[in-house]
């Protein structure tokens, strides 16, 4: 909603603490003085203080992006080892630990993503405070201020999840405080269940309209697919869920009410050109040369492009880099369906300790050609770049191994229209976050047919998505412009596959991998699916084997503290002994 015009009012308001830095004292409710029922009690000041809200949904907060980012690089996607930090040992060191499973509380990330997801509650609260005063003293209507204020409890319904993922204590449903527009500080408590106080919050969203006219604000699908991915991650409530995205699969629309559905490549997706096409149910708005320095623009991704200066996007900073196990997992049998047992047993051949003048062969076995559209390979184009050369991308193999980032990539023909000119990089984009796809949604309602055994438990949802992947048209070789970039096979699932819950959840869990991997998922799916310790010392027993495995990931090991954070020691200073740590941590 950055990119939503700022209405005048926000001149009024840009030097109040409201719209201030992220603050440490995140439970203030109301800001000091009487700004927001005095000057901003109208209709345009209310739009104001919620479009302020909605700029939190990228994360951005004081100054930090990826700290704290919505796209879940860190949180979601490091911690749920479909990528690695990359870089070198000693850029943004805090990431280390959150990789290795050995962070503390005192860790930056921690409190910074904290701080973010409360400063949006915070704006949110202060919308709704300020609603019901302007809809008191007329200065709105009753339908404005119901718009108002279902908006702001959708988004902070939203907020409150991500900080539910988070830092909630599974086992108890504690640990996470929750704040409304009537929260007394002073009482406020970290060790009651929440989880129902969500529920309403993003219910209420649920009844806003699906044409809401402008694509970055929520509309009911959003609210639709939030909702179901709270009532299936906090409370396993499939039968409730599939409900809402049974509805979202035939009558889902964009905010602006553009029907949704898969686009017809899945490269497609992550093209800056389309971020709000068909298959986006909601993306994070970004944009550039807005005057805003880069600030509007994708900052939480900043660091995640190749190294390469000159003849590679972005030029810095060489993070982000797909994990060998991510790699390998988009390996197909001779009928082109998934190895879901036997994917690691051969590796995807890459140029690891070779330099680009060095000869290479590239992998000749079946891969699903989605592998290529999510990660930079030697050999393989890399948008309409060239060929991806190897090495020389690569900030240093030994620690982040051979392969590149790609999905949020912009091409060399979007830059300085997609890009940000003038700054330090031009990694500074418009291609904002896809943070609902379609996909997602569809892949979740199939997730929910075979936790409650009916229809075909998802079998058709999940042979849709396999079926758009099958179109590798785009992907061809410059040199003759005729031949697939590698030997691409991939097929659908016969019945037969799915012929129980368990079968069909080992597909479904798998498909979310190869769809949705680096998008910021795979780390809460699989603490919905209390996968997070069996999974992820399988992996990490597998990536250690790798040249570079042993720097990265040294004697890391994983428990079942690991399924969530714990609460930053800085929040439980500043509370004055309100907040207390969950356990294990």
């Amino acid at each position: 909603m950055k990119k939503i015009k700022i209405l005048s009012v926000i001149a009024i308001i840009a030097g109040s603490l409201l719209l201030d830095a992220c603050k440490e004292s995140f439970l203030e409710i109301t800001p000091n003085g009487s700004l927001d029922e005095s000057v901003l009690a109208t209709s345009e000041g209310v739009d104001g203080l919620l479009i302020g809200a909605y700029s939190m949904v990228d994360g951005v907060c004081d100054g930090f992006g990826w700290q704290a980012a919505t796209s879940g690089w860190v949180f979601g996607s490091i911690r749920g080892m479909v990528a690695n930090k990359g870089t070198d040992a000693g850029d943004q060191p805090d990431i280390n630990p959150l990789q290795t499973y050995s962070e503390t509380s005192t860790n930056p990330y921690l409190n910074i993503k904290w701080r973010a997801v409360y400063e949006g509650i915070s704006r949110c609260n202060s919308t709704i405070v300020t609603a019901n005063a302007a809809l008191e003293n007329g200065a709105i209507t009753s339908d404005e201020a119901t718009s108002f204020i279902r908006q702001a409890r959708a988004l902070r319904g939203y907020y409150h999840l991500e900080a539910w993922r988070m830092w909630a204590d599974k086992s108890s449903n504690t640990g996470v405080p929750y704040v409304d527009e009537t929260t007394d500080q002073s009482t406020l408590v970290n060790t009651e269940d929440i989880r129902a106080s969500i529920i309403a919050d993003l219910t209420e969203g649920t009844s806003l309209p699906n044409n809401m006219v402008q694509v970055g604000r929520f509309n009911k699908t959003v609210s639709q697919v939030l909702l179901a991915k709270a009532q299936m991650q906090m409370y396993g409530d499939y039968a409730a869920a599939l409900i809402l995205l049974t509805d979202v699969e035939a009558n889902g629309t964009n905010p602006a009410g553009q029907a949704c559905s898969l686009a017809p490549r899945y490269g497609d997706i992550f093209d800056a050109e389309f971020r709000n096409s068909t298959e986006s149910i909601y993306t994070v708005q970004y944009s550039v040369n807005d005057n805003s320095g880069g600030n509007n623009g994708g900052s939480a991704e900043v660091l995640n492009f190749p190294y390469k200066g000159g003849a590679s996007p972005g030029g810095c900073c060489g993070f982000f880099s797909p994990t060998q196990d991510f790699v390998n997992s988009f390996r197909t049998s001779a009928s082109g369906l998934p190895l879901l047992d036997t994917y690691n047993d051969v590796t995807v051949d890459n140029d690891y300790g070779l330099v680009p003048t060095d000869a290479f062969t590239e992998y000749a076995g079946n891969l699903d050609p989605r592998l290529d559209w999510s990660v930079g390979r030697r050999g393989i184009p890399y948008w309409d770049w060239g060929d991806m050369t190897g090495s020389d991308w690569i900030r240093d193999q030994s620690y982040g191994g051979p392969y590149s980032p790609k999905k949020q990539v912009y091409k060399k023909s979007q830059e300085g229209t997609y890009t940000e000119v003038g700054n330090w990089t031009s990694g500074y984009t418009a291609n904002g976050y896809r943070l609902i796809r379609y996909s997602d949604a569809i892949l979740l309602k199939a997730e929910c047919e075979a936790m409650t055994n009916s229809g075909d438990l998802g079998l058709g949802e999940v042979n849709a998505i396999r079926t758009r992947a099958m179109n590798t048209d785009s992907w061809v070789k410059e040199a003759d412009g005729v031949t697939n970039a590698a030997n691409y096979v991939i097929s659908t699932y016969p019945p037969s596959a799915f012929a129980d819950q368990a079968s069909a959840m080992k597909a479904i869990k798998f498909e979310r991998k190869l769809e949705l991997g680096q998008e910021g998922h795979r780390y809460y799916d699989l603490q919905r699916w209390g996968d997070v310790q069996s999974e992820l010392t399988r992996i990490l027993a597998y990536e250690k084997t790798m040249q570079w495995g042993s720097n990265l990931y040294g004697s890391a090991s994983i428990g079942a503290e690991d399924s969530n954070f714990p609460i930053p020691q800085r929040q439980i200073d500043v509370s004055n002994g309100n907040l207390v740590q969950t356990a294990g941590h």
